[in-house]
């Protein structure tokens, strides 16, 4: 499939729960495999995507971004997927959308100050402004219903699960809303690149002692729906920035 008109627009998932009911709806499909990931080309609600699985963890995430940008050309990425809730406003079954994202596991103090990634003066990653905003009334128009929070977004290769780790995370950074494993790390990939990005988290725990719950049963059941209705909202806009 040939992009003549515009670079695509990619979406980005970490687990196969969260990105099968989007791919369900494409058409026109074609599949690409480069370095082990399928990136799935085709058409949604009228739009040239491409759609992958980063897999899960930073380094995987900013792998699949490089591809996106460098093999597809695309000028803008939304990740969708879930995340543990960090601040107290973030419950179970409401939303994020990021403003900002943070690797909270990056310390290369005293050589830098905690947060900042080395040679580059940045701790702070800035969600593209214009796609978040969009992305965030994609929210509201498709889950009406549901709890919406903007705000920073926290990534570190690990699965935060105790109470212990998650209130060590909100001492030191109080306003993160929600820690999840890929999101900084695309934001940091994007930003290189001069590529527009922004992502929406379902929380589906806490980042607590009780996170070992029925993780993947939730994506299918709760975090999938939302995350197809989101999508369907996104490219049903008439903004000419996806």
């Amino acid at each position: 499939m040939k992009f003549n008109k515009y670079p695509p627009f990619a979406i980005v998932s970490a687990m196969q729960e969260e990105l099968a009911a989007v791919l369900a709806l494409m058409q026109g499909q074609q599949k690409q495999t480069i370095a082990g990931r399928d990136f799935w080309l085709g058409q949604l609600h009228g739009r040239a995507v491409i759609v992958v699985l980063s897999r899960i963890g930073k380094v995987a995430a900013a792998t699949t971004a490089t591809i996106l940008i460098e093999r597809f050309g695309v000028h803008s990425l939304v990740f969708t997927g879930v995340a543990g809730g960090l601040h107290p406003s973030a419950q179970v079954g409401d939303v994020v959308v990021a403003t900002e994202f943070l690797h909270h596991d990056m310390d290369a103090s005293p050589l830098f100050p905690k947060f900042e990634v080395p040679l580059t003066g940045v701790s702070r990653f800035a969600a593209d402004t214009a796609l978040s905003r969009e992305l965030a009334r994609a929210v509201g128009c498709a889950l009406p219903q549901v709890r919406l929070h903007r705000g920073l977004m926290v990534s570190g290769d690990r699965f935060v699960s105790t109470t212990a780790e998650s209130r060590a995370i909100q001492a030191v950074l109080p306003d993160a809303l929600a820690v999840e494993m890929e999101g900084a790390a695309i934001a940091q990939v994007c930003l290189d690149y001069g590529v527009a990005f922004a992502a929406v988290r379902t929380i589906s725990d806490r980042a607590d002692d009780e996170a070992h719950g029925d993780f993947v049963q939730f994506i299918k059941t709760t975090a999938s729906p939302y995350s197809t209705a989101i999508v369907a909202a996104l490219l049903g806009s008439d903004q000419t920035l996806i």
